[in-house]
């Protein structure tokens, strides 16, 4: 039985060995010159570490000891982004011929010019926690938010890297962004530009596009999509804007879509539940599907009446 299936597997063995020997994408093999994922993903479950210190670092520090603690972190996540960002801006075609140090170097500015931003970033996401809290009853504490809310946790990875986005860092935002996507459901693309106070609720299923614009005080609810009318175009529409505009105090309910790059939310709109819209909506407008015609059917069991007494 060996002596037959041995020369069966080096075939198969060989045939996929041989396969690897093109120019096509997926025979990119060069792992010493391609960003290492997991590593991306550590970068930022320390950067939350970082963003929110009495909530996601260890517990086996004690509090005296947490600015220690703290301080190694920020030196580990500089050096290991620092490391990815270097390796990635080659992908970017300006930087093909640029010699390594030099690009070493510039990772390590961009780096540094990053983490500088934290103060900041942090700053925004106190916003975040407070429409969260304001806007859900169901909310106990702010607590409870950081903890638990996967719209919060989606919304904090995007601040992060959409400031990585604005420094022209390929890839690393978007697998930071589909990291969040993959365990909240929540898609948001690090190129969308969303201003404070911004509260997704439930969160599960919602899409927002790279180039779509998003005021202050906006609150979001699950299955809502912020895209494009058509993506036929490819590749020649990239860098044009494709997704909608969505102005100040807007709440848009579960289900919505709006959809274009001409598509313009005025400020106070409310947009209710499974509306489609590809047109621009005025300020104080609220918008609201016409209501389904509902049809009720209710088989009675033969011989029986609903409601009957029976004798005694």
């Amino acid at each position: 039985m060996g002596q037959y299936i041995d020369p069966k597997i080096s075939e198969v063995v060989d045939l996929i060995l041989n396969d690897y020997e093109d120019e096509r994408t997926v025979n990119q093999i060069d792992i010493h010159n391609q960003p290492d994922k997991s590593a991306i993903i550590d970068v930022v479950d320390k950067l939350l570490k970082i963003l929110y210190p009495g909530y996601y670092s260890d517990k086996v520090y004690k509090i005296y000891s947490l600015k220690n603690n703290m301080s190694a972190t920020i030196e580990d996540v500089i050096y290991h982004l620092k490391k990815q960002i270097a390796i990635v801006l080659k992908y970017n075609e300006d930087n093909e011929a640029v010699p390594a140090a030099e690009l070493d170097e510039k990772a390590e500015r961009i780096t540094l010019d990053f983490m500088k931003k934290i103060p900041e970033i942090r700053g925004v996401l106190e916003t975040d926690i407070e429409a969260a809290f304001e806007g859900d009853p169901a909310a106990k504490s702010k607590a409870e938010i950081i903890f638990s809310y996967p719209g919060l946790f989606a919304i904090s990875v995007y601040r992060i890297a959409h400031e990585l986005e604005v420094m022209q860092v390929p890839m690393i935002p978007r697998i930071m962004t589909e990291h969040a996507h993959s365990i909240t459901g929540i898609d948001i693309h690090p190129g969308a530009t969303i201003g404070k106070y911004f509260f997704i609720d439930h969160g599960t299923g919602i899409v927002i596009g790279e180039t779509t614009i998003i005021g202050e005080h906006v609150k979001i609810y699950q299955g809502v999509t912020l895209g494009g009318i058509s993506t036929r175009g490819g590749q020649k529409l990239s860098g044009v804007k494709r997704h909608p505009t969505i102005g100040n105090n807007v709440t848009i309910y579960s289900g919505a879509s709006i959809l274009g790059g001409e598509t313009v939310i005025g400020d106070d709109v409310v947009v209710g539940g499974n509306t489609f819209l590809i047109n621009s909506v005025e300020q104080g407008t609220r918008v609201t599907a016409k209501k389904q015609e509902l049809k009720y059917s209710n088989k009675k069991v033969a011989g029986k009446k609903t409601g009957s007494k029976s004798k005694e």
